[in-house]
């Protein structure tokens, strides 16, 4: 079972068993859109652990970092922390097939982090939020506990903090939803009418309402 290296030791320490942890040097994404939500990586890249190297396959597919819409403003789906989200997504694929432990593969998404300067406590949140994911799935299930209690000192005053201006913007999605179903109606109905009539008449895209990235 891998070990994730623990999020405060020093940067000197960052190089252990003969190399340095983290992302090669050179090492870059290059992914492709599959659908409105997921990408697909087309070269795959490599991350040194403290003890293992796990390799992000092309073909892995990702939605980068999974937020909901309503905290995107605070934690984007992308930024320094691309690379990390993709080798969790690669983790958790196999750890769905049982080939991989849920909780390191947690824990590894927060040293990916650190090693790409992500700031200390942005890493934590995203990590906190990683293990409230993990809740669902059995094999994420196992060993929860354990950090329930980080997980919980970290959710409670971010939630706190956070939580006013979410509920703001999740109201503002739902309001706009209905806007846009509002003015979709008439635009749907014309269409209708010039095709009954054999006439030419453009296509008008419903709106959906995903509370997800």
């Amino acid at each position: 079972m891998v070990t994730p290296m623990p999020d405060f030791i020093g940067d000197a320490e960052l190089s252990v068993r003969g190399h340095q942890i983290g992302f090669p040097d050179g090492s870059s994404v290059d992914v492709r859109s599959i659908d409105a939500r997921r990408w697909q990586v087309l070269k795959e890249f490599k991350y040194l652990a403290q003890e293992d190297a796990y390799t992000v396959s092309a073909g892995q597919p990702t939605d980068f970092a999974s937020v909901p819409r309503a905290f995107v403003w605070f934690i984007p789906s992308y930024g320094k922390y691309t690379k990390a989200a993709i080798l969790h997504d690669h983790l958790c694929d196999l750890a769905k097939q049982g080939q991989f432990n849920r909780r390191d593969a947690d824990g590894i998404f927060r040293q990916a982090m650190r090693v790409l300067g992500v700031a200390f406590l942005r890493r934590w949140i995203m990590w906190a939020a990683v293990r409230w994911d993990a809740v669902a799935s059995p094999e994420g299930r196992k060993g929860w506990l354990k950090d329930s209690w980080r997980v919980l000192l970290i959710s409670i005053p971010v939630l706190l903090l956070l939580g006013p201006a979410a509920l703001v913007v999740l109201l503002t999605l739902l309001l706009w939803y209905v806007v846009e179903f509002l003015v979709w109606i008439p635009l749907e109905i014309a269409k209708q009418f010039k095709q009954k009539r054999n006439r030419a008449a453009k296509k008008v895209n419903p709106p959906t309402l995903s509370l997800n990235t």
